[in-house]
């Protein structure tokens, strides 16, 4: 499918083009923002129902406490953008780039990542549920203290991602490449393969304090 064919979509025929820059406490209904870049914008506290993004860019801006509800991301790219404390319910994000975001306190539910590239992104304290990464890269993500609820990452790979204090609910790591920070209990919750649990092993016996010697 190509980036900018959104027929796929069930509000599609409702949607109109969007000019002009964002605004906060703004509320955006079936539009749809396409191959637009925004710089430095402040749109904190608004609303995007039934929203389409294609070949978007956002750099820098503050959106804080915005709310997306049934809204599409594809081949978007966001750069050290704040999506602090945001709420995202219905949303599909489609071979898309986040890097140096900030998306702590954020509360994510039925949200899709295909394809995506996540560098830098700071989950810490937010709430996932029914999420699913799917075949993407996670770099540096940061999920320290968050609460991931029947999350799942198939075909994922996790290099130096922090679960540290994370609190899982039947989290399906099973087909994800694991290159995660733990602690003590960051684990627990979680569903693994049994290879990937010999793999994790070392890590856990190190999070634990036991030391295996054969001497």
């Amino acid at each position: 499918m190509d980036w900018h064919d959104i027929t796929d979509l069930p509000f599609a025929d409702a949607l109109e083009p969007h000019s002009g820059g964002l605004s906060p406490d703004s509320v955006y209904d079936t539009v749809h923002f396409d191959r637009v870049t925004f710089a430095d914008e402040r749109a904190a506290s608004s609303r995007f129902i039934d929203c389409a993004f294609t070949g978007v860019t956002v750099q820098g801006g503050r959106l804080q406490r915005a709310r997306f509800s049934d809204v599409l991301l594809r081949d978007v790219r966001l750069v050290t953008t704040s999506l602090a404390e945001t709420s995202w319910a219905g949303v599909t994000a489609e071979r898309s780039m986040a890097a140096g975001v900030e998306a702590f306190g954020a509360q994510l539910r039925r949200v899709t990542f295909r394809g995506c590239k996540l560098d830098s992104v700071n989950f810490r304290e937010a709430r996932l549920t029914d999420v699913t990464f799917d075949s993407c890269d996670l770099r540096d993500v940061d999920f320290a203290g968050a609460t991931l609820t029947r999350t799942a990452f198939p075909g994922s790979r996790l290099a130096r991602t922090d679960f540290s204090r994370a609190r899982l609910a039947g989290t399906d790591l099973r087909g994800a490449e694991l290159g995660i920070i733990i602690g003590a209990d960051s684990l627990r919750g979680a569903i693994v393969s049994t290879g990937q649990l010999a793999f994790l092993a070392p890590l856990l016996a190190e999070t634990l304090g036991i030391v295996v010697s054969d001497d």
